[in-house]
């Protein structure tokens, strides 16, 4: 997959930076898009990495980046659908309308308007194409304290595997990982609501693992799902999650 190109969400931390890493040591070019990174496309760090800054939940931003990616590099090979927001931990009665609204923003409407324009451009372009969506194993079961974000990634599985069926014929397959909490910026935020110890305890307790998981580990799935090794794969929902839906 030498000079193969993705296109990554959330690519500044977390998750969304570890894919950067790993794509771009395969040999990969890369387009990280974060709402932290200046409008104008720019490198960084590595001529073959450009970053784009938007939000993921407008459509002309992402027709923006897919212009960019094309100019730049003349292809798109993958995209990781990976932005994504918490919000609130708290009782279902409590939790908040405009919160619930914004996490599906970022996390539902992004990965669906990833996915349409992403699938798009590839058609379009006659290649041979795969999109990875980064749900959740909270996308896999109710999470009544995290209800917008147990809602999101139920969502993202949903527009998955229509994606995968609506694209299995046309070149262009559609994937999905659900870690278990990793090791992000993400999750340790979650730890104001508690000691740090106390919410390690808790959101490790259904891990067989026992810890949280690594976002290279997340990654690694990702990469392996945008080559030639997954060509046979599509509307897979692959959990990276230390044995918590085994």
């Amino acid at each position: 997959m030498q000079n193969s190109v993705v296109l990554v969400t959330g690519a500044a931390a977390g998750i969304g930076a570890a894919c950067i890493a790993a794509f771009n040591a395969a040999g990969w070019n890369c387009v990280g898009v974060d709402r932290t990174y200046p409008s104008t496309a720019a490198r960084l760090a590595s001529p073959t990495v450009l970053c784009c800054g938007g939000d993921v939940s407008r459509g002309p931003d992402w027709q923006r980046w897919l212009d960019e990616t094309y100019q730049q590099y003349g292809r798109l090979d993958a995209v990781i659908n990976n932005a994504g927001i918490a919000g609130p931990i708290c009782d279902f009665l409590e939790y908040p309308d405009d919160a619930f609204d914004a996490v599906m923003a970022v996390n539902a409407r992004g990965v669906f308007l990833g996915t349409k324009y992403s699938a798009a451009r590839m058609i379009a372009a006659g290649t041979t194409g795969a999109i990875v969506n980064i749900a959740s194993n909270a996308g896999l079961a109710g999470s009544p304290r995290i209800v917008g974000y147990s809602a999101s990634k139920h969502a993202v599985i949903g527009i998955t595997k229509s994606a995968a069926k609506a694209f299995a014929t046309r070149n262009v397959r559609v994937n999905a990982i659900c870690p278990a909490p990793t090791d992000t910026a993400m999750v340790r935020n979650l730890e104001q609501y508690s000691s740090a110890e106390q919410v390690r305890t808790a959101l490790t307790a259904g891990t067989p693992m026992g810890r949280y998981g690594e976002p290279a580990e997340i990654a690694a799935a990702a990469l392996f799902l945008s080559s030639a090794a997954a060509s046979f794969i599509t509307g897979a929902i692959v959990p990276v999650d230390g044995g918590s839906v085994a």
